[in-house]
């Protein structure tokens, strides 16, 4: 097992004139500064918030917000250090090639494969909760014709050009971003009895403490909390791949690696406390309506239900069109650097890797036909085999990190302008964090559960690693010291 060699940080050749890393040179700069912040302020705001945190109020009452707040610590932990390594780097490939360059060829192909088949298996779930809505507005309209014109339209927009695929995150993103803002704004007002009109009786945070108080299910629920929100989190890295193709990809990630504390802190954590403190945990609303569409009832919102349809429908929509830029991003990555096929770092006109955003949405219809085909059996084994891939790339960010600072400080210091807090024992306790929600994720053994998923996805992670090693050993020699086949 030959690793790349670590001694260098910089690129194989000097770096063009404009400042973009030679493997950029088939990817243009097209995205905004506008569209980068849109991104890294609602890239993290997935629809998992909107339509899952009412099983997590179920489980943990109050203190459901713990659990937020948990993981919204470990998801700031993980950009801190996935900003260092890629303010001093940035490439398409982001983790992936980090993990290439610290760990081994290995690890960087691995995590590539494994996280291009988490998005893949997303593009189907998504394109289908979609269709969902899409079809009680318009019923005749089969919902696998929705779900096939949502996959359709946005593979359109990804393959003319990536400032077609930022303008549209732009405007989804925007949309969650006013929609949650004005929530806590409303929501705000009413819990302190000063919104006009407002049917909720102002109760300030008494809702906190009553019912059963603040851990109504005991401590150990919190924990079971984390399990149902971690994943509404998945995403946040995204940033780091999309700055790449950027005029000042530096600067860009600089800028959203510092932000994302009061991101994950106003959009998660702020809009689930409106939620508990407008309600009861324990109201049956919650559960029967979401707790979004709850809180809005509750104030006297009218049409809540269809105003929060809406909104789920952009995030879903958002969530489609940033999986299919990430996952064809992460192919053409791949390719660069002979992990997979040279086609995939083909770019067209518009300077997109046009074979490589076919080849994941080829996939994607292919998930999204067995969903309709086989939802119990094929599409279940795919959901469960790709449910802890995101934690298993958050730990590959951690322990790259671990390497790639001294690679940064031996041979390019003035380039580290983000630095990881209390390096490394921060970087170790992450660790910690995440490989406890691993193993606790195994103590949950209900159908299609955490322990399902973690050794499904441990599963394909070792049949992925064997395929890497096995590459590895048939690589030619010059391959084996850093230079891709051609």
């Amino acid at each position: 097992m030959t690793a790349r060699p670590p001694e260098s940080l910089a690129p194989d050749t000097a770096p063009p004139a404009d400042g973009q890393p030679p493997e950029q040179a088939g990817l243009k700069a097209g995205l905004k500064n506008r569209h980068l912040s849109m991104i890294a302020i609602g890239g993290v705001i997935g629809a998992g918030l909107f339509v899952g945190s009412a099983s997590g109020i179920a489980a943990a009452g109050p203190g459901i917000l713990l659990s937020y707040a948990l993981v919204a610590a470990l998801v700031v932990f993980v950009m801190r250090m996935l900003g260092e390594m890629a303010a001093a780097n940035p490439t398409s490939g982001s983790f992936s090639a980090y993990a290439d360059r610290a760990l081994g060829r290995w690890a960087g192909f691995s995590i590539g494969w494994l996280y291009w088949f988490f998005w893949v298996v997303v593009l189907a779930v998504e394109a289908t909760a979609g269709a969902v809505i899409l079809e009680g507005w318009v019923p005749a309209v089969p919902q696998w014709a929705w779900a096939l014109i949502v996959m359709v339209v946005l593979t359109a927009t990804n393959l003319v050009s990536v400032g077609s695929f930022g303008e549209f995150e732009f405007w989804f993103a925007g949309i969650k971003v006013v929609a949650i803002g004005g929530f806590i704004l409303l929501g705000g007002l009413a819990i302190f009895g000063v919104l006009p009109g407002s049917d909720n009786a102002a109760t300030g945070f008494g809702n906190l403490t009553e019912h059963g108080g603040f851990l109504p299910n005991g401590s150990g629920a919190i924990l079971t909390g984390i399990l149902l929100v971690v994943f509404s989190f998945m995403g946040s890295e995204i940033v780091t791949l999309a700055a790449a193709e950027s005029p000042d990809a530096r600067q860009a990630v600089a800028k959203a690696t510092r932000s994302v504390i009061w991101r994950v802190g106003v959009f998660y954590v702020g809009s689930i406390l409106v939620v508990v403190s407008l309600l009861p945990w324990n109201d049956p609303a919650i559960q029967k309506k979401g707790s979004y569409v709850a809180a809005l009832d509750s104030i006297g919102i009218p049409h809540a239900g269809e105003i929060m349809n809406f909104i789920v429908l952009t995030a879903v929509l958002s969530c489609l069109n940033s999986g299919l830029y990430t996952a064809s991003r992460m192919a053409f990555s791949l390719g660069q650097r002979g992990d997979a096929p040279r086609s995939f770092v083909r770019t067209n006109a518009g300077g997109v890797p046009q074979p490589a955003i076919l080849a994941s949405v080829a996939f994607g219809f292919v998930a999204v036909a067995f969903n309709y085909l086989w939802p119990d059996t094929v599409f279940q084994f795919l959901l469960n085999s790709s449910g802890a891939v995101a934690l298993f790339v958050w730990l590959v960010i951690c322990f790259s990190q671990l390497r790639m600072r001294g690679i940064i400080l031996r041979e390019n210091p003035e380039k580290l302008v983000v630095r990881m807090w209390l390096f490394p024992y921060l970087t170790w306790v992450t660790i910690a964090m995440i490989s406890f929600v691993l193993v606790y994720m195994l103590t949950d053994d209900k159908e299609g559960g955490g322990r399902s998923q973690v050794l499904l996805s441990l599963l394909v992670a070792a049949l992925v690693i064997a395929i890497s090693l096995v590459r590895e050993r048939r690589r030619p020699e010059s391959a084996k010291d850093g230079v891709a086949p051609q």
